[in-house]
């Protein structure tokens, strides 16, 4: 089981959030686009192996979105972090306690 980190409530249970996507993709003026252009950017994601930032809803909770770090192999949670703040780095260099090693 994960636990994610709310910004808003404190860790909790995934249960109570949703996955929204890929964190940090600009959204397109969906009439200046080409259909296939469209279609790719609500279905083309680029889903790497290793951290990943997402956008989750504390759906159960706060109902607010946030954004946080998440590895896509080990399923590790980094540091959640609100829309439209800085990002922090990507957590590949953060160890267990949450410090940079």
């Amino acid at each position: 089981m994960l636990y994610i980190p709310c910004p808003h409530c404190g860790l909790r249970n995934e249960t109570e959030f949703h996955y929204g996507a890929e964190a940090g993709v600009a959204y397109p003026d969906p009439n200046a686009l080409a259909d296939s252009d469209w279609a790719k950017y609500l279905h083309i994601r680029a889903n790497p192996k290793g951290w990943l930032a997402e956008r989750w809803v504390h759906f159960a909770g706060c109902g607010r979105w946030f954004n946080l770090w998440r590895n896509t192999v080990t399923h590790e949670i980094g540091p959640a972090y609100l829309p439209f703040t800085e990002q922090p780095k990507s957590p590949g260099n953060i160890g267990q306690e949450g410090q940079k090693v």
